[in-house]
């Protein structure tokens, strides 16, 4: 079993003043470079050409069915965040828990830059509901469970596919139980109605949204969990 790798705090080199700032300034010629090609990434992804959403997928919600077009309530770009949470599973997944945390309190400053965010699980709408409400969240939670939109947007793997399914864009090898993955879709509906799917990522590319995580990492021990990634997370409530 891997283990998780630890960091020796109790050696680490200690100079005087002048010698740190000296490399916190070397340090940060390579954090404004990241930044420079961060920045041009962004511009790359906004680049990326479209696809047109052909299929009209319809969600189940506590107030009825939704289409894909209404998800957007009134926006014209729509994040989704693929949650795993399975039909059969008892609690929602603790990692995507973790990333919820990190979103439920920003919805509204995406509705003000023209950004409607929801999530999106195969779990029955009774089930997102109870949980939510145990976790506390407000954020707009929808089911996928009676369309293809897990499916085809590779987060969901049905029971007769063979081993090697493809996860990010790569072949993966998937243990029997591995139904659900995490993801995030985005899609953008144009004045006449046309949605399009313009930009998926999966795995580590959903790093970046999880504060937490960035926080974590300007720590001196960072995140600890290299080996064995999350084995200290919790669902909120049991801590």
């Amino acid at each position: 079993m891997a283990t998780t790798a630890t960091y020796d705090v109790n050696n680490h080199e200690v100079v005087a003043h002048d010698e740190w700032i000296a490399a916190r300034r070397a340090l940060m010629a390579k954090e404004k470079e990241l930044t420079r090609l961060r920045d041009e990434l962004s511009k790359a992804r906004r680049d990326l050409p479209w696809e047109r959403v052909e299929k009209n997928y319809v969600f189940d919600s506590p107030q009825g069915k939704v289409a894909l077009a209404d998800a957007f309530d009134g926006q014209s770009q729509l994040v989704v965040y693929h949650f795993m949470y399975a039909p059969e599973w008892d609690e929602g997944c603790k990692s995507c828990s973790f990333w919820a945390e990190n979103f439920e309190r920003n919805v509204v400053h995406l509705r003000a830059h023209d950004v409607a965010l929801v999530a999106v699980s195969r779990a029955p709408v009774a089930t997102l509901e109870a949980y939510k409400k145990r976790m506390g969240w407000t954020f707009r939670w929808l089911s996928s469970g009676e369309n293809d939109f897990n499916y085809d947007y590779g987060v969901s793997f049905r029971p007769e596919r063979s081993r090697a399914a493809e996860y990010n864009y790569a072949p993966i090898e998937l243990d029997e139980d591995d139904t659900d993955l995490p993801g995030i879709s985005v899609f953008y509906k144009a004045d006449n109605g046309t949605i399009y799917h313009t930009y998926s990522t999966y795995g580590r590319g959903i790093d970046l949204m999880n504060a937490a995580y960035n926080y974590i990492d300007l720590t001196p021990k960072g995140r600890l969990d290299y080996g064995r990634p999350m084995w200290w997370l919790k669902r909120r409530d049991e801590y």
